[in-house]
C-alpha cells in the first residue's frame, strides 16, 4: 500500500509539473529594455524663410522604453521581431526665437544585419516654449502654435550587453516639428543630428525566450469598400484669417493581398472653408494673384494607396490628384500618410497628415468603416 501511494504521488506531481510547463509556454512573456541618447546636430534649411532661425547646433536627449518581441504573435516574425514602445525627446534649438521643444512619441524599432542595425520610426506630439506671437515673438515663423505634431527617424548601430546588461548605440536621427497648418505660420523645422547613447536590458538575456521561426503562409481578403470621415482645424498661410474646421469624405475600395499589404483606390471630397477665406482675401488685398473671388473652395481628388499592416495597426500612404480643382492651391498632386488602428475588423480610426510635397495642409482625425 505505501509503495502504491508514493508511486501515485510522484506520478501526479510529474503530471502537474508538465501541465504547468505546457501552460507557461502559452503565456506571452514581455521583456523590456531602455535606452538613452544624447544628440547634437543642425536645423536643415528646407525653406529660405528659416535662415534667421538657424544660428546654432541643436542638442538634446532621446529617452526610450521598448517592449521586445520574439514571435509569440505571428506578425512579429514577419517583421523580424521588432520592438515597440514610447519615447521622450527634449531638444534645445539653440535659437532665441525657437526656444525648446519637448515631445512624447510612440515608436517601432526594426532590425537588420543580425539585429545590429536598428531603424526607429516615431510619431507623436510636442510642445514648444516659444511659439509665434505677433507682439512678443513675431520672428518665429516655424511654429504658429504651442502644440506641434512631430515625427522622428533614427538609424543606429546597436550593440547590447557589452558590460552585463548595458550596451552602446550610435547613429543619426532626423526630427521633424510642425503644426500642420493648424495655426499659421507653419514653416516647420527638420533637425539632422548625430546621437550616442546607452541601452539597458531589464531582464536577463538567458531568460529571454528563443525567437519563434516565421511560418510562411499565403493570405488575402476579398475586395472591400471603405468609407471614412476625416476632420480637424486648419488655417490659411495668411496670418490672421483665423482657424476653420474642415471635413473630408473618403470612399475607396481595398484589396488585402498578403499579411502585410493592402492596396487602395478611391476618391476624396474636400470641404475646406479656410480656402474660402483665402480666396476672398486674395481677391481684395492681393490683386497680383488675379483671384476673382468667386472660385469654388471645394475640391475632389482621386487617389491610390498602400497600407502596411502590423497586427491591428497600419502605416497608410496615399498619392492623390485633384480631378476637380477650381482654385489653385499648392498644386494638383497631394500626399497623405499616417497611422491607422483597427478597433474591430470593420471599424477603424486614423490620424493622417495631408500635404503637397513638403507643405503640410492639415492633420486629419478620421473614423471609418470597412463592412
Amino acid at each position: 500500500m505505501p509503495t502504491f501511494y508514493f508511486s501515485m504521488k510522484y506520478k501526479l506531481l510529474f503530471l502537474l509539473v508538465c501541465s504547468f510547463s505546457a501552460f507557461s509556454q502559452e503565456i506571452e512573456q514581455k521583456p523590456y529594455s531602455l535606452d538613452a541618447n544624447f544628440f547634437y546636430g543642425t536645423i536643415l534649411q528646407h525653406n529660405k524663410d528659416l535662415a534667421h532661425l538657424i544660428t546654432g547646433h541643436p542638442t538634446g536627449v532621446i529617452l526610450s522604453y521598448n517592449r521586445r518581441t520574439y514571435g509569440f504573435n505571428d506578425w512579429e516574425a514577419r517583421y523580424n521581431y521588432p520592438d515597440y514602445g514610447f519615447s521622450f525627446i527634449a531638444q534645445d534649438q539653440k535659437n532665441e526665437f525657437l526656444g525648446e521643444n519637448y515631445g512624447l512619441y510612440g515608436h517601432f524599432n526594426f532590425y537588420a544585419l543580425n539585429r545590429k542595425l536598428m531603424l526607429r520610426v516615431g510619431q507623436g506630439v510636442a510642445v514648444t516654449t516659444k511659439p509665434f506671437d505677433i507682439d512678443k515673438n513675431f520672428r518665429n515663423n516655424a511654429y504658429g502654435s504651442t502644440l506641434l505634431s512631430s515625427t522622428y527617424i533614427m538609424m543606429n548601430y546597436k550593440q547590447p550587453n557589452i558590460i552585463d546588461k548595458i550596451g552602446l548605440q550610435t547613429g543619426i536621427s532626423l526630427i521633424h516639428y510642425s503644426n500642420a497648418n493648424v495655426k499659421s505660420p507653419n514653416a516647420s523645422t527638420n533637425s539632422f543630428t548625430f546621437n550616442l547613447g546607452l541601452n539597458y536590458q531589464l531582464s536577463d538575456e538567458e531568460a529571454f525566450p528563443g525567437y519563434i521561426p516565421k511560418v510562411k503562409s499565403r493570405y488575402s481578403e476579398p475586395i472591400k469598400w471603405n468609407l471614412v470621415l476625416r476632420s480637424g482645424v486648419n488655417e490659411s498661410d495668411y496670418i490672421g484669417l483665423g482657424q476653420q474646421p474642415f471635413l473630408i469624405v473618403s470612399s475607396f475600395i481595398d484589396k488585402r493581398v498578403s499579411h502585410k499589404s493592402t492596396l487602395q483606390l478611391g476618391a476624396d471630397l474636400f470641404l475646406s472653408p479656410f480656402l474660402k477665406d483665402q480666396i476672398e482675401y486674395e481677391s481684395i488685398a492681393l490683386k497680383q494673384y488675379n483671384t476673382q473671388g468667386d472660385e469654388d473652395w471645394k475640391r475632389v481628388g482621386v487617389f491610390a494607396g498602400h497600407e502596411l499592416r502590423l497586427n491591428k495597426n497600419a502605416f497608410v500612404t496615399q498619392l492623390g490628384y485633384y480631378a476637380y480643382y477650381d482654385y489653385d492651391f499648392e498644386g494638383r498632386v497631394y500626399f497623405r500618410g499616417g497611422l491607422k488602428r483597427y478597433f474591430t475588423p470593420k471599424i477603424f480610426g486614423a490620424v493622417t497628415l495631408k500635404s503637397h510635397g513638403a507643405k503640410a495642409e492639415a492633420v486629419e482625425f478620421g473614423i471609418g468603416i470597412r463592412p
